[in-house]
């Protein structure tokens, strides 16, 4: 009987002990909260931003930067060609002006000082001439732009400089492109410098076009589609370690580059599939699947391109002796033989890891709702080995 009572009274102190279910359950969630909101945050800082990008309502990215993605970016994002893009960073710009007269203005704050600018484009969408003005006599007429500058004190005109000049035929039609990397390198140093720009067309005797031969697209009467844009290619100096190959000759790393379809399950399956440790110590070093969802992190909201993509990861044993085709450094070598030997107590095995990375590339919206296309170093395993 004095058993059952100690017993007794040892479950009911046990019990009240223990928290109850509900309360368990919130702790975890909140502990997985802030894992989500730790991990988000540091993969933000992976793609060089604080927060990620407000939304306002659906954007449609500009056909430019759409083609020029799927020039240097596989359907995965995979980068191509590593020399194919200037610098690491393009940014598009939409007139903010809006003006009726050939004059545009661009609002570059959101692009650090730090970062160096290689080149920058004034795009404008050239219209078709009326049609009652179609058998002008006008075949070519001379366009240029000007880099507005602050207004004289002796004759009170306002100031300007001349950025780029060049023929196009009076009946064209489409998008002509004008270098303009003085003066954005000029409103980068000085932002009160940046009052615009203005653009001329001239006969090539030297006289005033009429304008309603030569149109170009505005942003205020016009589609997005062709409103006037400003393309600015920078490098913020990150550089790639050196396991990433940047030879685009080199037919092995090539083909060590992931392709789109994937052989055997799709990476939304491939990414669940779980590999016990058991075969993981059996199976030799090999790269295996690893998807990266943006919808389901929570940003296919401001990102265009890709939708995700393959980063893979490393894993597998390497045991002696090792054979080339786990492509082990000389170190791994000598590792391997110690261990095997056991002639230093506490030497592991050589590990599994990436020898080749390559970069991935990012279609997005930034915060001002300019379109940007940065590329991102060391993203992807290209090929594991033993090191």
């Amino acid at each position: 009987m004095l058993l059952f009572v100690i017993s007794f009274a040892a479950l009911v102190c046990t019990t009240a002990a223990r928290p109850p279910l509900g309360y368990l359950e919130n702790q975890f969630t909140a502990e997985s909260g802030e894992v989500r909101s730790a991990a988000i945050k540091r993969l933000l800082e992976v793609f060089g931003m604080d927060d990620p990008p407000a939304m306002h309502g659906h954007k449609q990215p500009p056909q430019y930067m759409l083609d020029l993605y799927n020039t240097v970016a596989d359907v995965d994002g995979v980068t191509k060609d590593p020399y194919l893009l200037e610098g690491n960073t393009v940014r598009s710009f939409f007139d903010k002006l809006r003006s009726e007269q050939v004059e545009f203005r661009f609002n570059l704050s959101t692009v650090a000082r730090t970062e160096k600018i290689l080149t920058a484009e004034l795009h404008l969408f050239k219209l078709r001439p009326q049609a009652t003005l179609t058998l002008n006599r006008h075949h070519f007429c001379q366009v240029s732009v000007y880099q507005l500058l602050h207004t004289s004190k002796n004759n009170n005109t306002q100031e300007k400089k001349l950025l780029s000049s060049r023929l196009i035929p009076v009946h064209s039609t489409g998008w002509e492109v004008f270098t303009i990397t003085q003066a954005v390198r000029s409103w980068m140093s000085d932002e009160r410098s940046n009052l615009g720009l203005h653009v001329v067309v001239r006969t090539l005797g030297g006289s005033q076009m009429d304008l309603k031969l030569i149109r170009f697209a505005s942003g205020r009467n016009h589609h997005q589609s062709k409103q006037p844009m400003l393309v600015l290619f920078t490098d913020d100096g990150s550089r790639s370690t050196t396991l990433e190959n940047t030879d685009p000759n080199d037919t092995e790393v090539s083909s060590d580059l992931p392709s789109a379809p994937m052989s055997g399950p799709s990476p939304r399956i491939a990414r669940s599939l779980d590999y016990s440790e058991e075969d993981s110590a059996s199976s030799p070093c090999q790269r295996q699947p690893l998807y990266v969802d943006f919808e389901e992190i929570g940003w296919s909201g401001w990102i265009v391109s890709p939708r995700g993509y393959n980063a893979y990861h490393c894993k597998g044993s390497c045991p002696f002796p090792l054979g080339q085709n786990m492509r082990p450094t000389n170190h791994a070598t000598v590792q391997s033989i110690i261990n095997a030997l056991k002639l230093i107590k506490g030497i592991d095995t050589p590990c599994c890891v990436p020898d080749k990375l390559f970069s991935i590339n990012l279609l997005y919206f930034d915060d001002a709702e300019n379109v940007v296309l940065k590329q991102y170093n060391d993203m992807v395993a290209g090929s594991c080995g033993c090191h």
